[in-house]
């Protein structure tokens, strides 16, 4: 029998990605199932062309919050477009990714009847199947959504997967845009991303590798093959990516601030490594298809880390005693000087890119 899902996700790109296996999970079981995706607004490319997915409703908690402080008249009308709009759906079940009650409050008002998720807390009191957690240890998160299928009588899939799907007439775009900067079909392209890690807000630098190593990394690679390099970054990280160019005498494109998530998306599509910091990119260019080296400081990458694993996915990383200290949602204030990254050499990650170039 068909039912109608609303899968709840408030978090960020690579979280939102660890959901793709349940949802092709559930459609291809019985593919009349309707799945709505209530996420935030930043992720809403990541899914749009998603075709397990029938509905998305793009405005989680933090959205509102913030319509909310320009104008109390707003928020609330958002807040009550947002409700029903959802419940004239009439979902069955709700599986809840958030790990707050207020989700589960709000899945309970709209009507629906079955609400599974974590209990992490006891934040999973307005939940009618819970699973107890103590926080995301020793197997992949992506292994814990697995784990709700069974609250839905659905299957593990076998060999699961991210899905991240690109409209042929996007990737059209991304090739008029690397022609126009010169870029043929069969150079090779390294993708960059030094920052991210946006969902930890001024935490973030936690999970940076220095600049200075990328700087002698990118020399590096374009001294010893003949690479073309884009360097990917937001707005907010334009500093560091403009310090890169220049140390780089403009022998990379800075992309940072110039593209939509879309857009990055498309042209990712086209990089045959990217070579990232522990953030969301891992995850969109894995989804992709695409090779990556990435370097984990205070996460645990059996956690977070590329899914699944294959030779294709290089984590970079210092097994020292303090690491992985980022545990229950939390980071401590650093005693060794992050020098689970700053001892990361160039050498180390250069490596990985002359290994995926053989592979």
């Amino acid at each position: 029998m068909a039912q109608k899902i609303l899968l709840i996700n408030p978090f960020g790109i690579g979280d939102v990605l660890f959901t793709t296996p349940v949802i092709k999970a559930i459609k291809e079981n019985n593919p009349k199932n309707f799945l709505g995706y209530w996420c935030n607004e930043r992720v809403k490319p990541i899914l749009e062309n998603n075709h397990y997915i029938d509905k998305i409703f793009a405005l989680s908690r933090g959205d509102l919050k913030k319509i909310f402080k320009k104008s109390k008249f707003k928020g609330i009308k958002s807040f009550l477009k947002l409700f029903f709009e959802i419940k004239k759906e009439g979902f069955d079940a709700a599986v809840d990714f958030s790990l707050d009650h207020r989700y589960g409050l709000f899945s309970k008002l709209l009507g629906i009847k079955k609400r599974i998720g974590f209990d992490y807390k006891n934040r999973g009191r307005f939940l009618t199947e819970k699973i107890k957690i103590e926080g995301y240890k020793d197997k992949h998160i992506v292994e814990y959504y697995l784990d709700i299928l069974r609250y839905l009588d659905i299957p593990r899939p076998t060999n699961p997967n991210l899905n991240l799907f690109i409209l042929p007439e996007d990737k059209i775009w991304a090739d008029n845009f690397l022609r126009q900067h010169n870029i043929k079909d069969n150079d090779l392209l390294i993708g960059i991303a030094p920052c991210g890690g946006a969902s930890w807000g001024r935490n973030a630098y936690l999970k940076h590798w220095p600049k200075e190593r990328f700087v002698e990394l990118c020399k590096k690679i374009l001294d010893n093959y003949s690479a073309k390099i884009l360097l990917f970054a937001d707005i907010e990280e334009k500093e560091t990516v403009d310090y890169i160019q220049k140390m780089l005498d403009n022998r990379a494109i800075n992309l940072a601030g110039r593209l939509s998530l879309l857009e990055y998306l498309c042209l990712l599509s086209k990089v045959n490594i990217l070579i990232t910091n522990d953030s969301g990119n891992i995850h969109m260019a894995n989804a992709l298809g695409i090779k990556t080296i990435s370097i984990f400081g205070p996460v645990d990458e059996k956690v977070y880390g590329p899914y699944p694993e294959s030779k294709n996915h290089i984590v970079i990383k210092k097994d020292l005693p303090c690491r992985p200290c980022y545990k229950n949602f939390k980071i401590p204030e650093c005693k060794y000087d992050l020098n689970c990254l700053k001892g990361i050499s160039v050498e180390e990650v250069y490596l990985a890119v002359k290994n995926l170039l053989k592979g």
